[in-house]
């Protein structure tokens, strides 16, 4: 049994899926990330790349990850802080440990895509956010 039948397939990553956009959007640590982004996308655009990962029967069909996020002002707190909404999310919603933790690797290992390469997720480098554009009323 895959991970995303553990999960009660499509319905059940949907549910974890709109449970954590909403989370993701009203945070105050991160929210802003999101102005003028289409949340239906968003939430298209996660669940397809978590039923993926989790051996689900959908594939991933949007942009490159590193090419969706290099125009966002996104620091390591920032990456961080959406990983412990997730965290949440999978808790409260009593997905077993050993998904969680396969989640949260899959997670990391976007970590340079999001970032940039060789940069720490603790890392803040205001002055190479700063000169990226604003990437404000794009559909990521």
């Amino acid at each position: 049994m895959t991970d995303f039948e553990r999960i009660g397939g499509e319905q059940g990553l949907r549910a974890i899926i709109d449970d954590f956009v909403d989370r993701a959007f009203d945070d105050v640590m991160i929210g802003f990330i999101f102005k003028g982004k289409s949340q239906s996308r968003l939430r298209e655009m996660e669940f397809q790349l978590a039923s993926q990962q989790l051996g689900g029967p959908h594939t991933y069909t949007g942009r490159d990850i590193a090419e969706v996020h290099a125009p966002l002002p996104i620091m390591g707190g920032h990456f961080l802080r959406r990983r412990k909404i997730l965290l949440d999310t999978l808790q409260e919603q009593e997905i077993p440990a050993d998904i969680v933790a396969r989640w949260l690797a899959h997670v990391d290992e976007l970590r340079d895509a999001i970032l940039g390469a060789g940069v720490a997720s603790e890392h803040c480098d205001h002055a190479a956010q700063a000169a990226r554009p604003d990437g404000e009323e794009t559909e990521s």
